[in-house]
């Protein structure tokens, strides 16, 4: 019998086409398991599949990472050069990043208003609008 996290992960991979490899199942399953959606980076995904056992590699993490993306399974949300998360919840909406904390969470999009945005350049098309408000503790 298929626990329904193991269900769930098999059917968000089956959705987009992606093929259920054991790598995928496990990270899959640690991303969408549990049905909440979450913000990871490479690392923190990494470090939690140790934590349960997975045999998966860091470069295993990050290819997999771009498959999802790549299939519309994850938003990449870029914070600075460096360092980027990785979001289950694919619809648009902005975030906080906790610069004291290092940590990315979803802002309210119902009070985000953006009045215009600029025009493309020609022969261009405005593919996304990445919002990131970064937040500091006074």
């Amino acid at each position: 019998m298929m626990s329904p996290a193991i269900r769930t992960a098999t059917e968000w991979l089956s959705g987009a086409g992606l093929r259920p490899t054991r790598q995928r199942l496990a990270l899959a399953e640690l991303l969408v398991g549990d049905g909440q959606h979450r913000h990871v980076t490479a690392e923190s995904l990494f470090e939690a599949s140790r934590a349960v056992g997975a045999v998966v590699s860091l470069a295993t993490v990050y290819n997999t990472l771009r498959a999802f993306c790549d299939a519309g399974l994850l938003q990449e949300v870029a914070v600075d050069g460096a360092k980027s998360y990785y979001d289950t919840n694919t619809h648009d909406h902005p975030h906080f990043y906790w610069e004291d904390e290092g940590r990315l969470s979803d802002a309210p999009a119902d009070q985000l208003v953006i009045n215009r945005l600029p025009g493309a350049p020609k022969g261009t098309e405005i593919a996304s609008v990445d919002v990131v408000i970064r937040l500091r503790r006074t």
